[in-house]
C-alpha cells in the first residue's frame, strides 16, 4: 500500500481558495488512482473527485463541479485539489486517498490520508 499525507487546509472566508496537496510514498504512484473525499460533522464521508493514474480522466461531485481542479503530478508523488469559490457548506475533513479505479466509493480506496480540516466561514 501507499502512505498519504495530507497538507494546505485551513480557515478561509466564503469565496475564497485553498490549494490541497497529498504527498504520497513510493515508486507506484502512476499505478495508483487517487481521489478526494469530505466529511462533515455528523455526515457520511463523501466523494469530491478523482483523478486516473495517468491524470487523464478526472471526476467530480456536482456540488464541486466547476469550482475545483484535481491534477497529479507524478514526478513529485502528490496530488492536489485546487478548491475555489469555497463556501460555507465546503467545510469539511479533508481525505486523500489512493486506489485501482478513481471511484466515488471509499471502498474502491486502499489507502487513506489522515485528513485535513478544511473550515469555510460566512
Amino acid at each position: 500500500q501507499v502512505q498519504l499525507v495530507e497538507s494546505g487546509g485551513g480557515l478561509v472566508q466564503a469565496g475564497g481558495s485553498l490549494r490541497l496537496s497529498c504527498a504520497a510514498s513510493g515508486r507506484t504512484f502512476i499505478s495508483y488512482a487517487m481521489g478526494w473525499f469530505r466529511q462533515a460533522p455528523g455526515k457520511e464521508r463523501e466523494f469530491v473527485s478523482g483523478v486516473s493514474g495517468s491524470g487523464a480522466n478526472t471526476y467530480y461531485a456536482d456540488s464541486v463541479k466547476g469550482r475545483f481542479t484535481i491534477s497529479r503530478d507524478g514526478a513529485k508523488n502528490t496530488v492536489y485539489l485546487q478548491m475555489n469559490s469555497l463556501k460555507p457548506e465546503d467545510t469539511a475533513v479533508y481525505y486523500c486517498a489512493a486506489g485501482l479505479v478513481a471511484g466515488g466509493k471509499d471502498y474502491q480506496y486502499t489507502s487513506w490520508g489522515q485528513g485535513t480540516q478544511v473550515t469555510v466561514s460566512s
